[in-house]
């Protein structure tokens, strides 16, 4: 049986390994700024937990960018919500209605990790398993919210550069 030497022709992986560079390639070229949901909702410091709970249900979200003006100031996620109506030393039961009251700028987190436009999508990916987020405010240089980079919009990025390079032979809609 004769070895196969790498770059031959009868070494097929050396193919699927440029394609698959070229695929990662791609990818790496993306920005958010070509990815990002612009005109991201956003929640106020002063909203309360009663209408987050209601904009949670609404939208699906798990969690706001919190701006004053335009400007973000904090993120708030559905647990940030729930911890207030968790079980201390001083509550044996957790108070509903003052819960419900407990404004944003009480639970919200402040310290944000953001990302701007410019940044490539591979950063976002590091930032998101490394900080365990599903989505990073995006910022411009003043720190004015400009919209919101979701793992979602990552993931059709990689969908669209995997499907260039390697396009079904079946289209979708006929499978």
């Amino acid at each position: 049986m004769a070895k196969r030497c790498p770059g031959s022709r009868n070494d097929t992986s050396v193919g699927m390994s440029r394609s698959s560079e070229s695929t990662m390639y791609e990818f790496l070229q993306e920005t958010v700024e070509n990815n990002m949901t612009r005109n991201a909702r956003s929640v106020s410091p002063e909203t309360t937990v009663g209408d987050l709970y209601r904009l949670f249900a609404a939208d699906g979200f798990d969690a706001y960018p919190v701006t004053r003006g335009d400007t973000l100031v904090g993120m708030v996620s559905k647990l940030d919500a729930l911890k207030v109506f968790g079980l201390s030393e001083e509550h044996i039961l957790p108070r509903h209605k003052e819960g419900m009251a407990t404004t944003v700028d009480e639970i919200m987190t402040s310290d944000v990790v953001a990302v701007d436009g410019e940044t490539n999508l591979q950063r976002v990916l590091e930032l998101m398993v490394s900080h365990r987020m599903k989505s990073l405010p995006v910022i411009d240089r003043r720190h004015h919210l400009v919209g919101i980079i979701a793992r979602e919009d990552v993931m059709k990025a990689m969908e669209r550069c995997v499907m260039r390079q390697y396009p079904p032979a079946i289209p979708f809609e006929t499978a």
